[in-house]
């Protein structure tokens, strides 16, 4: 009897994912709910077409916050399973600096890197979790383009 290796298992998971895409989102055109709503609130239709011409001030926020304390800052990984998703979490140590904590699943034993300031850790948590997603949308795409070619080669038209 073989044994199964656990990336065929992984990617079999993954490219089950692609069997079943989402559900596309509707767009709904809201000129309709605007005139009902305008015939039944005249007061707040009148103030909403003076409100249409001015343009609103917006007080510009970083998409991300800064983090004044890097000590829990954490990341998480892609994938379609926990017990083989990434996470980075920043943990300060005794000694004042910094130690980024990398662990695969619940479970297991972290990675530990370090010390290194706190800019640096959340920079080095950020760094891998953006690799991490390369990775993953480049294996997807990879499985998506053979599942597709397995279609095709069922099918006979190959």
């Amino acid at each position: 009897m073989s044994e199964i290796d656990p990336t065929d298992q992984a990617l079999a998971t993954i490219a089950s994912i692609f069997e079943h895409p989402e559900p596309t989102f509707v767009v709904r055109d809201t000129t309709e709910t605007e005139a009902v709503a305008a015939e039944e609130h005249p007061v707040v239709a009148e103030e909403s077409a003076l409100d249409e011409h001015e343009h609103p001030v917006v007080e510009e926020q970083p998409l991300v916050p800064d983090h004044t304390d890097a000590d829990g800052y954490s990341k998480v990984g892609p994938g379609p399973m926990v017990a083989i998703r990434l996470k980075w979490t920043v943990h300060r140590g005794d000694d004042g600096q910094y130690y980024v904590h990398e662990t695969i699943g619940e479970q297991s034993a972290p990675v530990i890197s370090g010390p290194m300031t706190s800019e640096a850790a959340v920079h080095f948590v950020d760094t891998h979790e953006d690799e991490a997603h390369r990775r993953f949308e480049l294996l997807r795409s990879e499985i998506a383009g053979r599942s597709s070619l397995a279609d095709y080669e069922r099918k006979g038209e190959a």
